[in-house]
C-alpha cells in the first residue's frame, strides 16, 4: 500500500504487494466508555487524526503518479466564517463509498463533525475574549478601591494628626500656664511673710528683738484635669475619638454652664426670670397642653388645683372659663378663641357691587304627586326624564338648565311625594322663583299646600302653573279659587302672583311659561360675582360604583374649576371633573350653573353648602372638626341610651317596645334621608323601625355582616348587592328586599310592623245565669242548678261568678247540663246545671256571666 499526501486531499493507492494498516501516522487512539439506562455500558475505540494545515506561502508538495485505483475524501471546511460571497465553484465530487478489504472500513471525518469542530473552536475564541475582558474589568475595579481605600486612610491619617497637633496645641497651652503659676507663687509667698512679721510682736515684757515667724510658702499644684475633660473640650465627636477605646464623650460645655447656673441659684435662692406670655384658649384644653402653652411645669398646675380641693391629672380636660382663672393666676394674660372660628370667612364673603354681573334665574317646580312637573319639565327641556323614574315618581331632585331668547334659566324639580319634604324644603332654599304646578282637573292637594308653606318660609316669589288644561274635567278657575284660601293671590283675582295655563303634554303656553320666569328675574335683578371662590349647595349626593363619591351641587356664587379644593359638610377633596347635565365635562361652572363634581373624599348630605378653600390644610381642618362636631351630637344622643344590661332587660320589660332593626342602602342622600323620615312617622309606643346604618351605594358584604350581627333586615332602595354580598346573605340567611318605589317600602315595612304588635284580646258578652239551688253530689262536687236569664251559655266559654256585682271567680265550665244530659249550650229561660273547673264556692243568688275571649290581629 501507498499513501500519498497533498495538502488537505489525500490519494490512497493499494497495491497487492502491502498488507492494508489502520495504524497510519499522525493519529491517535483512546477508548471511552458510554453509560446507558439500566446499567449498561458500551467501550467505543475513538481516534482522534492530526491534520496538516499549509500555510498560504507554503508551496505545494508535487504529486505522486496517478495510482489505478484512486480512493479520493471530502475537502475539510474552512475554519474561519465566510463573510463575502465566493464566487461559485464546481461543486465537491460526491465520496465514494469506503474502501472494505479484509472486514474492516477505513473511515473519514464527515463534514457535520468538522463543522461542530469549527463552531467549538469559534465559541472558545469568544470565551477567551470574554474572559479577558472580565479579568481586565475585575483588575481595573481592584485598582479603583485600593485607590479609594488609600484615600480614606490618607484622609484618617491627616485628621488623627490635626486631632493630635490640636491636643498636643492645648497641653502646651495648659503647661506654659502651670509654669507661670509656679513662677508667681514664691513672690506672693514672700508678701504674704512680711506682712505676718509685721504683725508678730512681743507680748511679753522686757523682750529682745522682734521675732521673725517663717512661713513656709506652698506651692499651688497643677490643677488635674478631670476624667472626660479633654474630651468636652474636644468638641466635635470623630469617627477615630468615636470608635477607639478611649472614654466615652462626655457633656457638652452648654450643658456644664446650665448645671452650674442652676446649682448658682439654688444656692442663692435665685428665682428664675418670670416669662408673661399670651395664652390662646381654646372652648376646652388638658391642663398638659395648658401647662405648655403657659410655659410652666403640668406639676404645678396640678398643684395648684390641689391647694383649690381638686384631684386631677395633666390628661384632664378643663373648659375655657377654668383655664382663663389658671393662667390668670400663673401671671399670663388670656385670649379666648372658639373652635367654629376655623370656619371664619367660609361663607357669605362680601363682593363689590362693580363686580357683580347679571346671573341665570334658579328656579324650582314644586307641587303634589302626579300633578305633572317632572312632564313639564320635559317639555321645556324637550327631554324624557320621567321614564327614568320607578312608577313615573320622582325621587330625586333633578337639576337642569335651559335656554330662552338667549337668557339661561336653572331649573330644579322636586318629588312630590309626602315623604320628600326635607327635600322640597331644600329646594325652596336654594331658589331665586317657585313654579307651583297644580292640575286643572285635581285642584289644590296636601303637598301644594306644603310647598305654598315652603316657598312662604324661603321668601321666594310663586308662579302658578295650572297644569292639564287639556283634559275634559279641567277648572282653572277652580284652582285659583281655593289658592286664595291659602293666600296665594293671581293677577286675574287682584293679586300679585303670576299664572299661566299651560298643558305638558301638548306643549301649550311653555313660551308664555318662560317669559313669565325671565319677566320676574328682570324684576329680581339677580346678580353675583364670578371671579372669587365658589360657594353653593348640594342638591344631591351619591355614591357611584365607577366613578366614586358624586355630588349634584348648585353654584350660587363664583365659578367652580377642576383642580379647586372644595369643602362640603363634612366631606373634602379636589375638584376631579366638573360634568353638566346633558353628561358633558366642562372646564367651568360659573354662578346658578347646576354640575356633577367629582373628586370628593366621601359622600356629603344633601342640603350641605360648598365652598372653595385656599389649601387642603384648612380642608383637612375645617372637616375634622366637622366630624368631631358630628361624632360628639351622635355621642350625647344616644348617652340616655345606654346601661347595663339589667336596666336595659327591665327598660324593654317595662316599656314592651318591640323594634324591627333594618339597614338601608339607596342610591342618593336624598332617598336615604326621606325613607328615614317616613319609616319614623310609622312607629308607635309598642313598635318601631330601627335603622342600625343607612347609607348611600351598592349593597355591600359588610352591610350583610352588619345585618347579621344586630339581626336586622337589608332594604335596598334603586341599588343591587353585590356578587359577594349576595353569596354572604344567602349563607348567613338574610334577607334582603329591593324597592324602587317608596310607596311599596313604606307599606312593607308597616305590615312587618304590625306583624310585631301582640294581638288584641276582644271579649263579647254571650250570657247571664241565676243559681236557684246548690246541689252537693258524690264523687261529682257541688253543682249550681241556674236558669239563664239574658242571652245564652256556652260549654267552653269563659265565665266569671259575681256575688253582689262583684267579681268572685273568672275560669271555665267543667260542665253544663240538661235534666241528666250534656249539652253544648242552654239557650235563654231555660234552667241548666252548671259546675265549675276547680272552684266550688258558690252561693244562691250568685250571677254567673258567661262571655268569649277573641285575639283580634292588630295593624298600625
Amino acid at each position: 500500500m501507498s499513501d500519498t499526501k497533498s495538502g488537505d486531499d489525500k490519494t490512497l493507492s493499494v497495491t497487492p504487494k502491502k498488507t492494508l494498516t489502520l495504524k497510519r501516522p499522525g493519529m491517535e487512539q483512546g477508548t471511552v466508555r458510554q453509560n446507558f439506562s439500566h446499567g449498561r455500558t458500551k467501550s467505543v475505540v475513538v481516534e482522534t487524526k492530526k491534520r496538516k494545515f499549509s500555510l498560504p506561502g507554503d508551496k505545494p508538495e508535487p504529486a505522486a503518479a496517478a495510482p489505478v485505483p484512486v480512493f479520493t475524501p471530502k475537502p475539510p471546511v474552512a475554519a474561519a466564517p465566510v463573510v463575502q460571497e465566493a464566487p461559485k465553484a464546481a461543486p465537491p465530487p460526491p465520496p465514494p463509498a469506503p474502501v472494505e478489504r479484509s472486514g474492516m472500513v477505513l473511515n473519514e471525518l464527515s463534514r457535520s463533525e468538522m463543522e461542530a469542530r469549527r463552531r467549538a473552536l469559534e465559541g472558545s475564541k469568544v470565551r477567551e475574549v470574554e474572559d479577558r475582558q472580565r479579568a481586565a474589568e475585575e483588575a481595573k475595579r481592584r485598582a479603583e478601591d485600593e485607590e479609594r481605600r488609600k484615600r480614606e486612610r490618607e484622609e484618617s491619617a491627616r485628621r488623627q494628626a490635626e486631632e493630635e497637633a490640636r491636643l498636643q496645641a492645648e497641653a502646651e497651652s495648659r503647661r506654659r500656664a502651670e509654669e507661670e503659676a509656679r513662677r508667681r507663687a514664691p513672690l506672693a509667698a514672700e508678701l504674704a511673710t512680711a506682712d505676718e512679721e509685721e504683725e508678730v510682736k512681743p507680748k511679753r515684757a522686757g523682750a529682745g528683738a522682734p521675732v521673725r515667724r517663717l512661713v513656709t510658702p506652698e506651692v499651688a499644684r497643677p490643677a488635674k484635669p478631670t476624667k472626660g475633660e479633654e474630651d468636652r473640650r474636644r468638641g466635635k465627636l470623630t469617627l477615630n475619638s468615636a470608635l477607639s477605646d478611649e472614654d466615652a464623650r462626655a457633656r457638652s460645655l452648654s450643658s456644664m454652664r446650665r448645671r452650674q447656673e442652676k446649682f448658682k441659684r439654688a444656692m442663692h435662692n435665685e428665682p428664675r426670670e418670670k416669662v408673661m406670655r399670651e395664652v390662646i384658649l381654646p372652648e376646652t384644653i388638658t391642663i398638659q397642653e395648658l401647662a405648655q402653652r403657659m410655659s410652666e411645669r403640668a406639676v404645678d398646675v396640678v398643684k395648684f388645683f390641689m391647694k383649690q380641693g381638686q384631684i386631677l391629672k395633666p390628661g384632664d380636660v378643663i373648659d375655657a372659663d377654668t383655664a382663663e382663672l389658671v393662667a390668670t393666676e400663673f401671671g399670663h394674660t388670656v385670649r379666648r378663641v372658639a373652635e367654629s372660628d376655623i370656619e371664619e370667612g367660609l361663607f357669605n364673603i362680601a363682593d363689590n357691587a362693580e363686580d357683580l354681573v347679571p346671573r341665570p334665574p334658579v328656579v324650582t317646580i314644586m307641587g303634589h304627586v302626579d300633578h305633572g312637573k317632572t312632564s313639564l319639565l320635559d317639555a321645556i327641556r324637550n327631554a324624557n326624564v320621567v321614564s327614568g323614574e320607578a312608577g313615573g315618581i320622582t325621587q330625586h331632585i333633578g337639576a337642569y338648565q335651559v335656554e330662552k331668547n338667549g337668557q339661561k334659566i336653572t331649573f330644579i324639580d322636586t318629588p312630590g311625594h309626602a315623604a320628600f319634604t326635607a327635600m322640597r324644603a331644600r329646594g325652596a332654599q336654594a331658589t331665586d322663583i317657585a313654579i307651583l304646578v297644580v292640575a286643572a282637573d285635581d285642584s289644590v292637594m296636601p303637598q301644594t299646600i306644603e310647598s305654598i308653606s315652603h316657598a312662604k318660609a324661603a321668601g321666594v316669589p310663586i308662579i302658578v302653573a295650572i297644569n292639564k288644561i287639556d283634559k275634559h274635567d279641567a277648572d282653572p278657575q277652580k284652582v285659583r279659587s281655593e289658592l286664595l284660601r291659602h293666600e296665594v293671590f293671581v293677577e286675574s283675582m287682584g293679586g300679585e302672583v303670576l299664572d299661566v295655563e299651560v298643558s305638558a303634554t301638548k306643549g301649550t303656553n311653555l313660551d308664555k311659561l318662560l317669559e313669565a320666569i325671565l319677566l320676574q328675574a328682570e324684576i329680581l335683578d339677580l346678580k353675583a360675582n364670578p371671579d372669587r371662590t365658589a360657594e353653593g349647595v348640594v342638591i344631591e349626593a351619591q355614591l357611584d360604583k365607577g366613578r366614586g363619591p358624586v355630588a349634584t351641587v348648585l353654584v350660587q356664587t363664583g365659578t367652580l374649576m377642576p383642580g379647586d379644593i372644595l369643602v362640603a359638610g363634612n366631606e373634602w377633596g379636589r375638584v376631579r371633573a366638573l360634568v353638566n347635565d346633558r353628561g358633558e365635562q366642562i372646564k367651568e361652572a360659573p354662578p346658578a350653573m347646576p354640575v356633577e363634581v367629582l373628586g370628593l373624599q366621601g359622600t356629603p348630605q344633601a342640603g350641605d353648602r360648598f365652598a372653595v378653600v385656599n389649601n387642603e390644610a384648612r380642608a383637612r381642618e375645617i372637616t375634622e372638626y366637622r366630624q368631631r362636631l358630628a361624632r360628639e351630637k351622635a355621642v350625647a344622643k344616644h348617652a340616655g341610651q345606654r346601661g347595663s344590661l339589667e336596666q336595659m332587660m327591665s327598660q324593654l320589660q317595662t316599656s314592651g317596645l318591640k323594634e324591627f332593626p333594618l339597614v338601608i342602602k339607596g342610591d342618593v342622600q336624598g332617598s336615604i334621608e326621606a325613607i328615614n323620615a317616613a319609616l319614623d312617622k310609622l312607629g308607635t309606643d309598642e313598635v318601631r323601625a330601627r335603622i342600625v346604618h343607612a347609607g348611600a351605594g351598592a349593597i355591600t358584604e359588610s352591610d350583610v355582616s352588619l345585618a347579621e350581627t344586630s339581626g336586622a333586615a337589608i332594604i335596598g332602595f334603586n341599588v343591587r348587592a353585590n356578587v359577594q354580598a349576595r353569596a354572604a346573605a344567602a349563607a348567613a340567611g338574610i334577607e334582603v328586599r329591593y324597592y324602587s318605589i317608596i310607596y311599596n317600602l313604606v307599606d312593607d315595612v308597616k305590615a312587618a310592623l304590625s306583624g310585631l304588635l301582640s294581638p288584641e284580646r276582644r271579649e263579647t258578652f254571650i250570657g247571664n245565669a241565676e243559681i236557684l239551688e246548690i246541689f252537693d253530689i258524690t264523687k261529682v262536687g257541688k253543682i249550681a242548678g241556674c236558669r239563664v236569664t239574658e242571652g245564652k251559655v256556652e260549654r267552653g266559654a269563659g265565665v266569671r261568678l259575681i256575688r253582689d256585682n262583684v267579681v268572685i271567680h273568672e275560669g271555665t265550665l267543667k260542665t253544663l247540663k240538661r235534666f241528666k244530659d250534656e249539652v253544648s249550650e242552654v239557650p235563654g229561660g231555660q234552667e241548666c246545671g252548671m259546675a265549675f273547673q276547680n272552684y266550688e264556692d258558690m252561693r244562691v243568688g250568685d250571677v254567673i256571666e258567661c262571655f268569649r275571649v277573641e285575639m283580634v290581629t292588630r295593624t298600625l
